[in-house]
């Protein structure tokens, strides 16, 4: 493996991880921006400018986009997060080149007003398809919930509302202000030709101008409200719980996500012997969620209406023993494995490497090897886990219900 990094003259950084025993090569652009980059006003328009990325640039159409990958075999595609917006794929090596400069062409989208307003009713389908999804839709809205006023709750999608008032000018200078060099990186990872990666990025992306991309950066405790929404033809009560974590620039990272497979793994975690196991609950897991200068630790728990009063106060009494009693070596030892099995297998293949090859340097800018993670994974200790419980005590949380109507 060898890392190298550059930073053009208008502050487009490209990072790359070179692996030529790899028999692939995967590349992407993180742009750092998301849903807690916006305002109420426009909400939703990340995600939507990740739709419109595809529709075509001043020189090709979307199906001329489209066909532009299939071509070249390219395993391709976007996601939009709170804090990033992604675009990636994985190829054979010899299509780099080509992939790369569509990427880099649809950095810069043509944003046609007749493609937006078509656009707008894929994204409100969109927002209707995950509504039909509790197990989704209880989780932005506990988001939403926890984070309270604060720009992090903002949802990905938006809402109905805020994308039926979104105008393309709007979007437009949104994307000007957000898609600028100094905001973005550039990453390859696996089998590739550094100085051709580098020639073709300052060739084509010297023309972009920097931009202020500001973010408001604050540690965030969380709301600890709690609501019940009703919904009918529902069955089953879906439950989030979320309480604040540490940041993704944080060390305690690790320790953390130890944390939360400790207690809501979907196999062998405390949750599963308590809840699943016993039949109380068909789902309960947690999740640790890093985050740009704060965290979040997210539970997801299902069950039958019947059982909700005391699938909660076993979730109680499990957190209440958390904090009282710690946790055991064994569990310990027996997360580090799940945590470092999942880690090596998705970092043999380049397009599992790039993503944490990105989001480190987008957190951290910082180059991290798989060697460095698994070196901190093991490094943690129980008494780091306790310091991390005693600080953030999971079982104070903001929790949000949606079930059957009663």
């Amino acid at each position: 493996m060898e890392f190298k990094n550059k930073k053009l003259a208008n502050d487009l950084v490209i990072v790359g991880e070179v692996n030529k025993s790899a028999k692939s090569s995967a590349v992407g652009f993180f742009v750092k921006t998301g849903s807690r980059d916006e305002s109420k006003q426009i909400n939703g328009v990340s995600h939507f400018l990740e739709h419109m990325l595809f529709k075509g640039t001043k020189r090709l159409n979307a199906f001329e986009v489209n066909e532009a990958f299939d071509r070249t075999g390219a395993q391709f595609n976007a996601f939009t997060s709170e804090e990033n917006t992604v675009f990636y794929a994985a190829l054979l090596p010899e299509y780099l080149v080509e992939v790369t400069k569509l990427w880099i062409e649809l950095m810069r989208p043509a944003l046609k007003d007749e493609d937006f307003n078509i656009e707008k009713n894929v994204i409100k389908e969109e927002i209707a398809m995950y509504k039909d999804l509790p197990s989704f839709d209880v989780m932005d809205r506990c988001r939403s919930l926890h984070f309270d006023n604060h720009p992090c709750g903002n949802s990905v999608l938006g809402s109905e509302e805020s994308i039926d008032n979104l105008t393309a000018k709007q979007m437009k200078d949104y994307f000007l202000n957000r898609y600028a060099p100094n905001n973005m990186a550039l990453v390859f990872s696996g089998n590739f030709d550094w100085e051709q990666v580098c020639s073709v990025a300052e060739n084509l992306c010297d023309k972009w101008q920097k931009q202020t991309a500001a973010r408001l950066l604050e540690h965030y405790q969380g709301s600890k409200k709690k609501q019940r929404a009703e919904k009918p033809n529902l069955n089953c009560e879906h439950i989030c719980l979320m309480s604040a974590g540490v940041a993704g620039q944080d060390p305690r990272r690790f320790a953390a996500s130890l944390l939360a497979i400790i207690i809501g793994d979907d196999v062998g975690s405390r949750f599963f012997w308590e809840l699943v196991d016993k039949a109380l609950a068909e789902s309960a897991t947690m999740q640790f969620g890093a985050m740009d200068g704060t965290g979040t630790f997210c539970s997801y728990i299902r069950c039958m209406s019947e059982n909700v009063g005391k699938v909660l106060d076993i979730v109680r009494d499990i957190f209440e023993k958390l904090s009282k009693s710690g946790i055991a070596e064994d569990e310990l030892r027996k997360a580090k494995n799940k945590i470092l099995s999942a880690l090596v297998i998705k970092n043999e293949l380049p397009i599992g490497r790039l993503v944490d090859l990105g989001l480190n340097w987008t957190y951290l800018k910082q180059y991290r090897t798989v060697e460095d993670d698994i070196s901190a994974i093991k490094a943690v200790t129980v008494d780091d886990i306790h310091s991390l419980i005693e600080q953030f005590n999971p079982g104070d949380f903001t929790q949000f219900s949606i079930g059957p109507e009663q």
